[in-house]
Order: structure tokens, then C-alpha cells, then sequence
């Protein structure tokens, strides 16, 4: 996966899948600028990766404020003069709070879509005028709950739904500049997230969950979807564009993925 030498921002780079694939793409020889609200883990995200040899920059932002992603850009475009790939990682699931259409607070509502959906907008909207004069790759996240109905999660399968048409509609107004614009649909991918959104549920039956719905019969790894990120964004991903992968082991193609059994 050759990225020798991109620009690469992440967003949520210094946490969870974000911070595995900051690695992964510094790595291979990308320079990463990552993008996290958490100063004190981008912080340490970027000494590490410095650490290594590898070229890293932190710019602490919040997604979900125009402002604070406009001047971030603005601090790309000057520092780097373009930028070669976006990972719209980034995402929240307030677990505990988010819950079904009829039960969900406006406030929960309304702070999931502004950072799961504003920001990957806001993102986006800077990032594309640096990539049109050489092209780009754009890689957004989106959910098995974009893909598949899941319960109790109406904010959350809300913007994951979105992000997978905007993908699609972004693929097709970008292209002519040639920016690839593709989706990562993950699954039972053991982070902070999952523990919040499964793991830590009293009703949430393990063994059932990896052995009946699960064909993997394991849970994914970050490094399982920063990998096709990787990828996605690499020169061998160049005639890639508008697709939606389902990084999941198989889920969602296996009936139902709900947290209840039938």
C-alpha cells in the first residue's frame, strides 16, 4: 500500500481505530496530521509516532465546530500546501443516552449528528479545495447500523445511513477532480465505542453475539479497519470510488445483528 510521502489527516486520530491507523499510515511513510479534540492524547499520539521516525503533526479541533476545522485546514494548506487523503474517522456513540426514535433527547440528537455528520462535512468541505488541483482520496466511516437496522441507537443509525449516501454523492461530484471518495462500514470492532455500546450492556449476551451473528467468530481488531483505510487511500486504491466496505467480519450479511436473541 504505497502512501509514501501523503498528506494524510485523520480525524479522531489519537484514539481507538483513529490512533491505529495514525501509526499504520506514518508507518509506510505518510506524513499524518491528526486531528482530535483530546489534546492530551493527541499530545502523546504524536510524541509516540515521533518517537518512531515517522512524521507526525497533532492540531488539536473540534469537528463539530466550523470554525475550529476551517482554521485547521487553513494551518494544512499553509504548512503542507495540499492534502492527499482524508479519514473521516471521527465518531461518537453516547451509549446510556442514544436510544429509540421515540425515546431519544433532542440534546442526544442533536450532538451525535454534530459530530458524526457536521464533521465529517466541515472536514470535507476544507480538505477538497487542497486536493483538486492533484486529486485525493476521502474516506469516510460509516456503521453496520448504516448498512443494517440496529435497535436502540436512532441518532447514531441516523448519521451512519447519511454518511453512506453522502459517500456515494460525494464520489460522483468529486470525481471529475480525481478524488475517490469511499466509505468503511465497521462492525464489532473492540474499542472504547464497543465496550460503550455493547460490551458494558448487562443485557448483551457475548458468546451469542461472536458465535451466532459473527461468522468470524472473533472481534475485529482497529487495526482490521485502519488497514482498509490504508488501502483505500493508497495508490492500489486508485480506481476505487463510491464503494462501502463492511469491515465486520461477515455481520451483516448473517441475518440478524441485533443485541436480542429471536
Amino acid at each position: 500500500m504505497n502512501v509514501q510521502d501523503k498528506i494524510v489527516v485523520i480525524t479522531g486520530g489519537a484514539g481507538g481505530i483513529g490512533r491505529v491507523a495514525s501509526s499504520i499510515f506514518a508507518d509506510k511513510g505518510a506524513r499524518v496530521i491528526i486531528l482530535d479534540y483530546n489534546r492530551e492524547a493527541g499530545e502523546k499520539a504524536e510524541a509516540e509516532i515521533k518517537a518512531t521516525g515517522a512524521r507526525v503533526q497533532f492540531i488539536a479541533v473540534d469537528i463539530s465546530d466550523e470554525a475550529s476545522v476551517k482554521e485547521a485546514f487553513e494551518t494544512i494548506g499553509e504548512t503542507y500546501g495540499r492534502v492527499d487523503a482524508l479519514y473521516n474517522n471521527a465518531s461518537v456513540f453516547l451509549g446510556g443516552k442514544d436510544s429509540s426514535i421515540e425515546n431519544v433527547a433532542s440534546d442526544v440528537w442533536h450532538r451525535v449528528l454534530a459530530i458524526n455528520l457536521d464533521g465529517l462535512y466541515y472536514c470535507s468541505k476544507y480538505a477538497v479545495p487542497l486536493m483538486k488541483e492533484h486529486g485525493g482520496a476521502i474516506i469516510n466511516t460509516a456503521s453496520s447500523a448504516g448498512v443494517v437496522g440496529i435497535p436502540g441507537c436512532a441518532a447514531y443509525t441516523a448519521t451512519k445511513g447519511a454518511t453512506v449516501s453522502l459517500t456515494k454523492g460525494m464520489a460522483v461530484d468529486l470525481g471529475k477532480y480525481n478524488i475517490r471518495v469511499n466509505c468503511i462500514a465497521p462492525a464489532a470492532i473492540m474499542t472504547e465505542m464497543v465496550k460503550e455500546s455493547n460490551l458494558n450492556d448487562p443485557e448483551f449476551d457475548n458468546e451469542f453475539f461472536l458465535h451466532q451473528i459473527t461468522p468470524l467468530r472473533r472481534w475485529g481488531k482497529p487495526e482490521d479497519v485502519a488497514n482498509v483505510a490504508c488501502f483505500l487511500a493508497s495508490d492500489e486504491g486508485a480506481y476505487l470510488n463510491g464503494t462501502v466496505i463492511s469491515a465486520d467480519g461477515g455481520i451483516t450479511i448473517n441475518g440478524n445483528v441485533n443485541k436480542e436473541k429471536y
